[in-house]
């Protein structure tokens, strides 16, 4: 067995791979950039070694730093956990090139499976289906003419491709080459290669994986299915094991057809063969092999009692699988939810701050990169933990994750946590009626907002309740933020509480409470520290309050929101700096790294155009003007790193024209 690790990986994943480490006895050392220098993963591992600036072209996509690193730390052997180089064949041959382990399959597997093209001729040849489609695309004079042979709607995917980029569906002939150029723009940019795929668009798919484990021992197993049909942006948001509603018959056809590919390339360690299925004909498609473990491992692991990390370890030392085929069983389900930095209200915008409470459910499992006092940056993935719940059947794992879900705080950063539950409440979710199309399809109704007492009612009753009958509520040192008793006003509190751009005004006078022009019957009282009961409309609910400083979070049922207490002066200020009139631009909606700048002083533009294209959490995003104007100035340039609320592009005053704009 192996006495020293070396993570070459950051966040939740690298914490994980630590977790299997301190199990197996296991020297685990972490990397880190600037930006993680205080990051949870560095903070539980045995050793850390920095690898850079925050970029992670010199830190985290560096082989030569990660090597180095290794060296340094006297570690025998290097995890990639998944994404960065992870999948990178050169990479792999490097680290053993240079007298370390590589804890994966050897190199020539992974480049096998790298290029989707090369992946599609080999499963052809071994007899597995693949969407009818064609490579042809090198010359693009010749994409209609190919995509004619395939058919609208076509599919147009990355050879080398990934995470959902360079993916486009194109309905009609008129869109194929925008959207092909865009795709092969944003390939080459990802991954150093533009080549693309077009396939026969598939109207309702089911998104399956297979689980394998190999060993150097020529041994190969599967370890069963994932359903991983949620996804937004061609990235999975919810996975789970196994797929619901899969004959039996279906589910030998994917095992099989994995084998088969595995033992074609002896492949030696975790891996997961992907198919999509047709879920109107029934038919199942070679996808592509990612030959590294999966973001949605876990639920695997909870349906099979192994530990995906420990068995990849112990392959990499040399041994055998511990495991026969014909022993493996599913217990029960599990399914697995990715929490995000993501604000769902900004069309899941990323999110940056610094976690300043975290409470982790208590009736499921979390796998978290961050902890309270994290903080999230710009600079990587949006993925900040994954809750995973395991019951004996599907329906007793639906309810253990909504309950897990509800019971979850995170405050400092906006996530996908009350987005999540409102998923996992869905009826279609919980029948398991899935597709890739699922939260398309289901996109109004997400998009309700629940009839619910406001969260901001719901702060001001915690901010003016006391803890103890008869005392002060224990928010009253806030002082000058509490307005009381106001001239024309007697007995009356108010509280302006302000959340993202916008600031709201609640005023509680005994048990009536105004908030947005309403009026509200309800009272409250501490139940227990931090749980608030509110009664309202009859009913009373609990609320779970989380506060530090000026800063306070209201989570219960599907309501969650954060708020910072502001006193009237700064209220007062803003809306005379509004009056003022200042000259609108684009600004940057969140932290990021300028990709594109698509105009020029003088410029006119049209509402919906786009001025700059923002890369933020290795996504694209177009930042586009909301109506006519002249561009005065360009105040960012290709490169350049912006914060939040940065002018990048500012627009002349109406009566200049482009002439006089300078």
């Amino acid at each position: 067995m192996l006495r020293s690790l070396l993570i070459a990986n950051r966040g939740e994943i690298a914490v994980r791979v630590l977790s299997s480490c301190r199990r197996l006895g296991i020297r685990g050392v972490a990397v880190y950039s600037d930006a993680d220098r205080d990051a949870l993963h560095v903070r539980l591992a045995d050793a850390a070694v920095r690898i850079g600036p925050a970029a992670a072209v010199e830190s985290y996509l560096s082989s030569e730093r990660l090597i180095e690193a290794a060296k340094r730390s006297g570690a025998e052997a290097v995890h990639p956990g998944y994404g960065f180089l992870s999948e990178n064949a050169a990479f792999a041959e490097a680290v053993v090139d240079a007298g370390l382990i590589w804890v994966g399959p050897h190199p020539e597997a992974m480049r096998r499976m790298a290029s989707k093209i090369e992946a599609r001729k080999l499963a052809t040849e071994l007899g597995i289906p693949v969407i009818p489609g064609s490579d042809d695309t090198a010359d693009a004079s010749r994409w209609r003419e190919v995509a004619a042979s395939v058919g609208f709607p076509l599919m147009i995917k990355a050879s080398a491709g990934g995470g959902g980029r360079g993916i486009r569906v194109v309905a009609r002939e008129a869109l194929l080459e925008d959207a092909a150029r865009d795709a092969r723009a944003e390939a080459e940019a990802a991954f150093g290669d533009g080549q693309l795929i077009f396939e026969r668009h598939i109207a309702v798919p089911r998104h399956i994986e297979v689980q394998v484990l190999g060993d150097r021992h020529g041994n190969c197993v599967h370890l069963f299915e994932r359903e991983c049909s949620i996804q937004r942006r061609h990235q999975k948001v919810v996975e789970e094991a196994p797929a619901p509603h899969l004959e039996a018959a279906q589910r030998e056809s994917l095992y099989a057809h994995a084998l088969t590919l595995c033992r074609a390339i002896d492949y030696d360690s975790a891996g997961t063969v992907e198919f999509l299925l047709d879920a109107e004909s029934g038919e199942s498609f070679f996808l592509e092999m990612n030959t590294r473990l999966q973001v949605e491992h876990p639920v695997t692991e909870c349906v099979t009692g192994l530990d995906l990390v420990a068995l990849q370890l112990r392959s990499a030392s040399g041994e055998p699988l511990p495991l026969r085929q014909e022993d493996l069983r599913v217990d029960g389900s599990a399914i697995e939810v990715r929490l995000n930095a993501e604000d769902p209200a900004r069309d899941f915008a990323p999110e940056t701050g610094v976690v300043w409470a975290y409470r982790p459910p208590a009736e499921a499992r979390l796998d978290s990169g961050v902890a309270a006092g994290s903080e999230v940056p710009s600079h990587y993935d949006s993925l900040l933990a994954k809750l995973i719940a395991h019951g004996s059947d599907r329906e007793i794992a639906c309810g253990k994750l909504e309950r897990a879900l509800a019971s979850t705080v995170l405050a400092g950063v906006t996530t996908t946590l009350s987005y999540l539950q409102q998923l996992v409440a869905l009826p279609a979710f919980r029948e398991g009626r899935l597709s890739t199309r699922f939260l398309e399809e289901h996109a109004a109704e997400l998009a309700a907002v629940p009839e619910a007492l406001p969260a901001a009612v719901v702060a001001g009753l915690a901010l003016s309740t006391s803890s103890v009958a008869n005392t002060p509520s224990p928010w009253q040192s806030l002082g000058r933020w509490r307005l009381l008793s106001e001239a024309g006003h007697p007995g009356t509190t108010r509280w302006f509480l302000e959340t993202g751009p916008t600031v709201e005004l609640v005023e509680l006078d005994g048990e009536n409470v105004r908030c947005g022009g309403e009026a509200y019957a309800a009272t409250a009282r501490w139940a227990a520290p931090g749980e608030l009961a509110v009664t309202w409309n009859g009913m009373t609910a609990g609320y779970a309050v989380t506060r530090e400083g000026a800063r306070i979070q209201i989570s219960g049922g599907l309501s969650r929101a954060e708020f910072r207490v502001v006193a009237a002066e700064e209220v007062w200020g803003r809306r005379q700096a509004a009056a003022g009139g200042e000259a609108q631009g684009v600004v940057a909606p969140f932290p990021g790294l300028i990709a594109e700048v698509r105009v020029s002083p003088g410029d006119r533009v049209e509402e919906g155009q786009v001025v700059a294209v923002l890369e933020a959490m290795k996504m694209m995003h177009n930042l586009t003007v909301s109506g006519a104007a002249v561009v005065d100035e360009v105040l960012c340039e290709v490169g350049a790193s912006v914060e939040s609320g940065q002018t990048l592009v500012s627009f002349a005053a109406s009566d200049e024209s482009p002439d006089s704009a300078t």
